[in-house]
């Protein structure tokens, strides 16, 4: 998997004069089951979070409230990504670097995962990713 795969996904928008709603199933918007939950907020300015990558999690991450831009790398390639809208998300694969940042006030970014957590899951040193890239060539 490489970063080619990480892209923005439109999810389902039911207009109504009361108010939006839209949904998410696994394994039909996003290619895994959400096994997982969890949300950032109140990140203060000029703040980054991430840095890191998952060796088998998937993530789908969404701007509920506010923007923020989430830049990926997979050793050779960068691409950052600017969320801003709740009807949109971002679907990360494995063994995809992600940093966070230029969160806005009042933002909220909440992840859907595909795995529970497990600290073994993660690459939390830069140079040990590349090294395990390297290891899968």
């Amino acid at each position: 998997m490489g970063i080619e795969i990480c892209k923005i996904v439109e999810l389902p928008k039911i207009a109504d004069p009361r108010g939006n709603l839209t949904f998410i199933e696994g394994n039909r918007h996003i290619p895994f089951a959400v096994q997982r939950v969890y949300y950032l907020y109140d990140v203060p300015g000029g703040s980054e979070r991430g840095g890191h990558a998952h060796k088998n999690l998937h993530e789908f991450i969404i701007a509920m409230s506010g923007s923020f831009d989430v830049v990926l790398q997979d050793g050779s390639e960068k691409r950052r990504f600017h969320l801003n809208r709740s009807y949109y998300g971002l679907y990360v694969c494995p063994m995809i670097w992600r940093e966070l940042n230029n969160f806005s006030s009042g933002s909220v970014c909440i992840v859907l995962a595909s795995n529970l957590y497990d600290e073994e899951d993660y690459y939390r040193d830069y140079n040990a990713y590349l090294a395990a890239l390297q290891a899968k060539k």
